[in-house]
C-alpha cells in the first residue's frame, strides 16, 4: 500500500514536469524559427494584389490612390525616381504603409487625361530590399485609357556617359517655344543606364526633350539647366510581336514552346544627348588680395581686352606684372611691383570693364574696388621672422644634442619646383616652376650635358617661358633614347620679383629607350573631313590629342598599359568639343568612342580598323572607362560583398 500511495503520488509530480518540458519546448522551437546557419536568400519582388481605383480605371475622381502588394514593402528615394504624368505643380504625397502604397496627388485632376504613375525600381520588399522592377500604375479621368508609349537612352554629349535622374519630356505643341514656355505633358525619368520610357501617351506629333530640372517648373527657364532635344518629330506607334515562353522538364530538356502575342510601343530607340549651354554673361564674381604683393579678378566670362585700372591711393602705371593663367582674360593676377604699394593695408583703385546688361549686350561699367590685404605686410614679416626664429632654435637644439658648432643659417632662396624625372620620356621637357614671377634669369647659368663616354657633352636646348604660365619656364631639347643627361643652373641664375635669387639647380636623369614603348594607330572610317582623336587612359581622362589626317590617327611613344580612344567631329574646326544651343537649333558636336580598351605592352605596335558608325552611340563606350555604373551592378556588388569573410605622360598635353 505504501508502494502505490508513493506512486499516486508521483503522478501530478510527473505531470508538472512534463507541463514545464513541454513548455521549454515550445519556447525553444519559438525562438528558433530561423536556422543559426541562415537559410536561402529571398530574391523574390513584391507581387501586386491590387488597388483603388482599379489599375486602368476610367471616369477616375479620386486624388488618392492606394496600391496594395503580397508583402510588406519600402519605397527606395521615392521623390527621385517616382515619377507621375502629366506632372504635379504641387510636390504629391508619397508614403509606404506596410504593404501599401499611398499616393495623394495634391494637384486637381485634369479631365479626360490618363493620369501614369510610374515606379521605376522604387518599391522593394522590406527584407531583402529586392526591387518590384518597372512597375507602373495608371487610371484616367476620361472615358478612355492612352497606353501608348516611347523609350530611348539619354547620353551626356561630351563622353557618351548615361545620364541618371534626368526628366524627360513630351510636348504636342510642336511651336519651339514650348520648351521654355510650357510645362512637359507627359514625363518619364531616366535610369543607371539612362534608359527612359515615358507612358501613358495618346496618338500624335511630338518633340521629345530631356531637362534637368533646377527650378521644378517642368520647363527650360533656366541657363545653367542641362537639356536635350531631338531634331524630329515623334510620332508613337505600336505593333503586334511574337514572344516565346519555354516549359522545361529539367535543366537540359524542354516541355513545351509557347508562342505569345503582345502589344509593343515605338519609337523605343530615341537617342538623346545631354549638354549645358555656354552663356557669356561677364560681370565681375570676385576681387581678393590674400597677400600684400598680390591681388586677384575674377570674370564669369572670357574678354577680348583687359580691364582699365586707376589707383585712386596709388599710381598704377607700370606698378603690376600681370599672369593671366587662362590666357583669356578671365582670371587676372596682379603682382605689384613697388614695396611702398603692397605695404599698404588697403589699395584703393577704380575699374572699368565690359559688363553685360539686361538686354545681353556688353556695356562698360566702372566700379571702385577697396582691397584690403587679408594678411598685411607686417603681418607676413612676422611670420616670417617667427618661422626663422623656429627654425634656428631647431637646428641649435639638434646641433646641441651632436656637439657639434653653430652654424650659420641658411640663406633665403627664391623656391622654385624642378620637373626633371630621373626617368624622361623621349618626348617630355623640364619646367621650372617659380613662385612668383622673375626680373631676370641667366641664361647663360643654365646648362644641359649629354653623358658621351664617360665625359659630360654640352647639348643644343631651347629655354622659353611658358604661354600661360609666366612663372613657368619649359626646356626642350631633343632626347638620345636611352641616354643619360644632367640639368643644371648656377646659384642666383634667376632674380625674383621682391629681391630673392635662387639657389644652385642639379637633376641627372635617363631617357627612356624605345623598346620600352609601344605604338597605337587608328584607320578611321566615317569620320568628318575636320576631326580629332583623344586617346584616353583607364580613367577617361585625355592623355593626348592628334588630328585625323588622311583617315588616320595615330599615337607614337605610349608607354605600356590600357588605352581608349574618344573622336570628336569637330565642325567649326577650333579644336576643341562644342557645346550646342537650343535657340540656335545647333546640336553639340559628335563623339564617337572606340568600343574597346586597348592593352599595349612595351615593343609593341597596335593597328586598329576604326569605323565610328558600325555600332549604335549608346553601345560604343566600353563599360571600363564607364564611371555611371548601372544600379544592378552596385547591388550585386553590395551584396557579394555582404556574403563574403573577409605621370606625368599624360598631364603635358601632348600631341603630334
Amino acid at each position: 500500500m505504501l508502494d502505490c500511495k508513493r506512486h499516486k503520488n508521483m503522478k501530478p509530480l510527473f505531470r508538472r514536469l512534463m507541463g514545464a518540458a513541454g513548455i521549454a519546448a515550445a519556447l525553444y522551437s519559438c525562438a528558433s524559427v530561423g536556422r543559426i546557419e541562415g537559410g536561402p536568400i529571398d530574391e523574390t519582388p513584391p507581387r501586386f494584389l491590387g488597388s483603388t481605383p482599379a489599375s486602368g480605371a476610367l471616369h477616375n475622381k479620386k486624388n488618392k490612390i492606394v496600391i496594395e502588394f503580397d508583402e510588406f514593402i519600402k519605397l527606395d528615394k521615392p521623390n527621385e525616381k517616382i515619377v507621375i504624368s502629366p506632372p504635379q505643380v504641387q510636390q504629391p504625397e508619397i508614403k509606404s504603409n506596410g504593404k501599401k502604397v499611398v499616393i495623394t496627388l495634391q494637384d486637381t485632376l485634369k479631365a479626360n487625361t490618363t493620369y501614369t504613375v510610374d515606379f521605376a525600381d522604387a518599391i522593394q520588399d522590406n527584407n531583402e530590399g529586392n526591387p518590384l522592377e518597372n512597375f507602373s500604375f495608371s487610371f484616367s479621368t476620361g472615358e478612355s485609357l492612352d497606353s501608348m508609349a516611347v523609350a530611348g537612352t539619354l547620353l551626356n554629349a561630351a563622353n557618351l556617359e548615361p545620364v541618371k535622374g534626368m526628366l524627360v519630356g513630351l510636348h504636342s505643341n510642336l511651336a519651339d517655344s514650348a520648351f521654355t514656355a510650357l510645362p512637359f505633358e507627359r514625363v518619364g525619368r531616366t535610369d543607371s543606364r539612362g534608359h527612359f520610357s515615358i507612358r501613358g501617351v495618346s496618338p500624335g506629333k511630338y518633340h521629345i526633350f530631356a531637362l534637368q530640372d533646377a527650378d521644378q517648373n517642368f520647363a527650360f527657364t533656366q541657363p545653367t539647366e542641362i537639356i536635350a532635344f531631338h531634331d524630329s518629330i515623334i510620332i508613337p506607334t505600336m505593333e503586334e510581336r511574337m514572344h516565346q515562353d519555354t516549359v522545361w522538364v529539367d535543366s537540359l530538356t524542354i516541355d513545351t514552346i509557347f508562342d505569345h502575342k503582345y502589344t509593343h510601343f515605338l519609337p523605343d530607340d530615341i537617342l538623346l544627348r545631354s549638354f549645358k549651354e555656354i552663356h557669356y554673361s561677364q560681370r565681375l564674381a570676385k576681387s581678393e588680395r590674400l597677400t600684400p604683393e598680390k591681388f586677384s579678378l575674377y570674370f564669369t566670362a572670357p574678354a577680348d581686352s583687359l580691364p582699365l585700372l586707376e589707383g585712386l591711393n596709388f599710381d598704377e602705371r607700370d606698378a603690376f606684372v600681370i599672369e593671366q593663367t587662362t590666357g583669356r582674360n578671365d582670371t587676372l593676377h596682379y603682382w605689384i611691383r613697388d614695396s611702398l604699394i603692397y605695404r599698404q593695408d588697403t589699395l584703393k583703385m577704380r575699374l572699368t570693364y565690359l559688363y553685360t546688361d539686361s538686354l545681353q549686350q556688353l556695356v562698360p561699367r566702372t566700379d571702385t574696388l577697396k582691397l584690403l590685404s587679408k594678411l598685411t605686410y607686417e603681418k607676413l614679416q612676422k611670420q616670417k621672422r617667427e618661422a626663422k626664429e623656429k627654425e634656428q632654435k631647431e637646428r641649435e637644439k639638434r646641433k646641441k644634442k651632436k656637439d657639434e658648432e653653430q652654424e650659420k643659417p641658411d640663406t633665403e632662396f627664391l623656391t622654385v619646383d624642378v620637373y626633371a624625372p630621373s626617368a624622361m620620356d623621349v618626348y617630355d621637357y623640364i619646367t621650372l616652376s617659380f613662385t612668383e614671377p622673375l626680373t631676370s634669369i641667366d641664361t647663360a647659368a643654365v646648362r644641359l650635358k649629354q653623358k658621351v663616354d664617360s665625359l659630360w657633352e654640352d647639348v643644343p636646348f631651347d629655354f622659353v617661358r611658358d604661354s600661360i604660365d609666366l612663372k613657368r619656364y619649359n626646356v626642350f631639347a631633343e632626347w638620345q633614347p636611352g641616354e643619360s643627361y644632367v640639368f643644371e643652373v648656377d646659384s642666383t641664375a634667376a632674380h625674383g620679383l621682391y629681391g630673392l635669387f635662387t639657389n644652385k639647380i642639379k637633376k641627372e636623369f635617363k631617357v627612356k629607350k624605345l623598346e620600352e614603348y609601344g605604338q597605337i594607330y587608328f584607320n578611321v572610317h566615317g569620320a568628318d573631313s575636320l576631326a580629332f582623336v583623344e586617346l584616353l587612359d583607364g580613367q577617361d581622362n585625355v592623355l593626348r590629342t592628334v588630328p585625323v589626317t588622311d583617315g588616320k590617327a595615330d599615337f607614337y611613344y605610349l608607354n605600356p598599359g590600357k588605352y581608349g580612344a574618344r573622336l570628336i567631329n569637330d565642325t567649326n574646326g577650333n579644336g576643341v568639343w562644342d557645346t550646342g544651343s537650343y535657340a540656335g537649333k545647333r546640336q553639340p558636336e559628335m563623339v564617337y568612342y572606340y568600343p574597346m580598351v586597348l592593352e599595349l605592352k612595351a615593343n609593341f605596335d597596335l593597328t586598329q580598323e576604326w569605323n565610328i558608325l558600325e555600332k549604335p552611340l549608346d553601345k560604343q563606350k566600353p563599360e571600363e572607362l564607364k564611371k555611371q555604373k548601372p544600379d544592378e551592378d552596385k547591388k550585386n556588388k553590395n551584396r557579394n560583398n555582404g556574403n563574403s569573410s573577409s605621370g606625368r605622360n599624360s598631364g603635358r598635353g601632348y600631341s603630334y
